[in-house]
């Protein structure tokens, strides 16, 4: 105990054995106890601040006198009530997957007005050594949309993952290929039983789910238009593939096809219809895209198909998604607005189409001062 006097409004105040300070507010009598808040901090005067802040929140009734769960409890309680009704299956099985591997064992005993931002710092420094830093920056916005619900819901007064920043991404590099190397690859599925879905995946640089999940009521051959609204995805639950709604409604779109990717398509339905007739069983006649017996193309599947594509095609490996980057790079080269490369993309953010402007800045920077060349001097 001090022997300082307490101040008017400060309280019951007084000093641990550690040196901290600790102080109560009575919240008065529920269901036959008399119910207490107590504040701990480091100096004095941060008690008698955070005091009074409690007894403004009481006085108002926002003070909540139920018992604060810990973190491990919230976030079941939270994933069951509230990101369940939100997410897909898919992403409340990786938010749990989170919970039970990563923030449960390492966070979880804290009490959620005990859980403080150097905790999370901790647990972000010691997570990005076992794993990437994209997955732990996803760890980190799960956080901190589970505790402003709970701020929401007065279960705490300030979400801590809010005071936090997570750690920054590396570079990664975005390689698309060239013009001259993106015709390669043309030649290259030329004539290829799913010639088609390169096209559309080199041209139009949709996602390999929403290329997979087209359905033949998407494409409107007389209008020569695509629409995007669904994509294919794999359960995690069951392993096996589903068909899901577009994730954003920006990424719901309706393209115009080039005539060559349209007659591409249309080569392939006259294919696919010849299968079918041949066969004598199909599985879904509704897939654009689909194995030999009409079933849907595992993504695994369709990946080793373009691996295979490139090697023989004496191509630079790249990752399947940069045949999205390259048509983004072939359309912003050719003069496209970024604005409606990101409509076509459907990016949700302008910012990640001119990510990928930056590769091309070079070159289009020199096809800019052409122009000036012209406009200004060609006259003389």
């Amino acid at each position: 105990m001090t022997g300082k006097r307490r101040g008017h409004g400060e309280g019951s105040i007084y000093q641990l054995p550690d040196g901290r300070f600790r102080a109560a507010i009575d919240l008065g009598w529920s269901n036959g106890k008399r119910r207490r808040k107590y504040v701990t901090r480091r100096t004095r005067a941060d008690v008698v601040k955070a005091l009074k802040e409690m007894t403004v929140l009481a006085e108002t009734g926002r003070l909540s006198t139920q018992r604060v769960p810990t973190l491990a409890q919230w976030m079941d309680a939270y994933l069951s009530e509230v990101a369940s009704a939100k997410v897909r299956p898919s992403t409340l099985h990786r938010y749990r997957e989170e919970v039970e591997h990563h923030i449960g064992p390492m966070l979880g005993r804290h009490r959620l007005d005990k859980l403080t931002p150097a905790h999370l710092t901790s647990f972000y420094r010691d997570r990005t050594t076992v794993l990437s830093v994209g997955s732990v920056r996803r760890m980190h916005a799960n956080l901190r949309r589970a505790l402003n619900v709970a701020v929401r819901w007065q279960l705490i007064h300030v979400n801590p993952a809010a005071l936090v920043e997570p750690p920054s991404l590396p570079h990664v590099e975005v390689r698309p290929y060239s013009l001259a190397e993106a015709r390669r690859f043309l030649k290259a599925v030329e004539g290829l039983r799913l010639e088609a879905r390169w096209l559309i995946g080199i041209a139009l640089g949709l996602r390999q789910g929403e290329v997979l999940g087209l359905r033949w009521d998407d494409v409107d051959m007389a209008s020569g238009t695509l629409r995007v609204r669904g994509q294919l995805q794999r359960n995690p639950d069951t392993g096996g593939l589903v068909f899901v709604e577009t994730k954003t409604a920006r990424s719901r779109r309706t393209l115009p096809l080039p005539p060559t990717v349209l007659d591409a398509l249309r080569r392939h339905q006259a294919r696919q219809t010849e299968e079918r007739f041949n066969g004598g069983s199909w599985a879904d006649p509704a897939l654009v895209f689909a194995t030999a017996v009409g079933t849907p193309i595992h993504p695994r599947n369709d990946y080793r198909s373009f691996r295979e594509i490139i090697r023989r095609a004496g191509l630079r490996q790249v990752r399947l998604h940069d045949l999205r980057h390259t048509a983004a790079s072939v359309l912003l080269a050719q003069g496209v607005p970024a604005r409606v490369v990101m409509e076509i993309l459907g990016h949700s953010q302008i910012s990640v189409t001119l990510n990928i402007y930056a590769h091309v800045a070079p070159e289009i920077a020199r096809e800019a001062a052409s122009r000036l060349e012209g406009a200004l001097w060609s006259g003389e």
